[in-house]
């Protein structure tokens, strides 16, 4: 019937948030594979939890080799815990391709909840968080780090961020640039350790106050963009919500009317800019 990867969240910060089930099945895994081993044997040492499973490594450098590996065990009917050194495993740790390569054999996958950097910050952040989106770690390269927040420069979802200390400024002048420098934000430091900080503030006053450095984990969370008015949308946006709908299926005459209601402007105005996109040399 094959064996079963559970995937368990470890504490961010603060110990005593590690969920109840992590002692047991720290206890009951049959394999144990870890981001960092020695961050392991401490969490055990903590949860005073005696380790007997064979443990490994699995980190961004060997995921690829050791997958198939803990995938064998697997299909051979173990129970194999997969942890990272904090938070979520394959919430940018190591994890998905595991999960992935699990689920193609029909291994049963199941987890273990635990703190989430990510859901944490959010609900200190202060912003909307009925929708959000996360994007990971920005590129770490200035030219790709702009193209890619350009990417949802209008996102209208709360986005979430994680980033190195000492990128943190150069990450947040970027949003400042792209985003706007009165967008909100807030810049989560070190979430349930003892030097816990929230930072609050417009973009381009965090990119300042981050140039003076700043320490620890962090995870940044930024307002969504405003819902455009009617004087903020140029013909290309009113032809792109047209062809969304086209391809949605609605017909093209009732996706115009609907563009048209939506922006507050005539049906001739979006009509138009179809037309004259539709006949602009390519």
């Amino acid at each position: 019937m094959g064996g079963t990867l559970v995937l368990a969240g470890t504490p961010i910060g603060d110990l005593a948030d590690a969920p109840p089930r992590l002692a047991a099945e720290l206890s009951a895994a049959d394999l144990v594979a870890a981001e960092d081993t020695r961050r392991l044997r401490r969490l055990a040492q903590g949860l005073d939890v005696q380790v007997t499973a064979r443990v490994v490594s699995y980190f961004e450098g060997n995921e690829s080799a050791r997958t198939k590996e803990l995938v064998q065990a697997l299909v051979g009917g173990a129970r194999v815990l997969l942890v990272t050194d904090a938070g979520m495993p394959s919430v940018s740790d190591p994890g998905y391709r595991l999960v992935a390569a699990a689920v193609e054999h029909g291994i049963r996958v199941t987890a273990v909840p635990g703190p989430s950097a990510v859901l944490t910050a959010l609900a200190l952040s202060g912003l909307p968080v009925d929708r959000f989106c996360f994007e990971g770690f920005p590129p770490r390269k200035q030219g790709e780090r702009l193209a890619r927040l350009r990417e949802v420069e209008r996102e209208r979802r709360t986005l979430v961020y994680f980033e190195s200390p000492h990128r943190l400024a150069d990450t947040l002048a970027a949003m400042a640039e792209v985003f706007g420098a009165e967008r909100r934000a807030a810049v989560c430091r070190e979430l349930t350790k003892t030097y816990e900080e929230i930072k609050r503030g417009p973009l381009a006053e965090l990119a300042t106050w981050a140039a003076d450095g700043v320490r620890g984990e962090i995870t940044v969370v930024v307002e969504g963009a405003p819902e455009p008015g009617p004087a903020d949308l140029s013909p290309e946006e009113l032809v792109r919500r047209v062809r969304d709908r086209e391809e949605a299926g609605e017909r093209r005459k009732e996706a115009i009317a609907a563009v048209a209601a939506d922006a507050g402007v005539p049906k001739r105005e979006v009509f138009d800019a179809v037309v004259a996109a539709k006949n602009a040399p390519r």
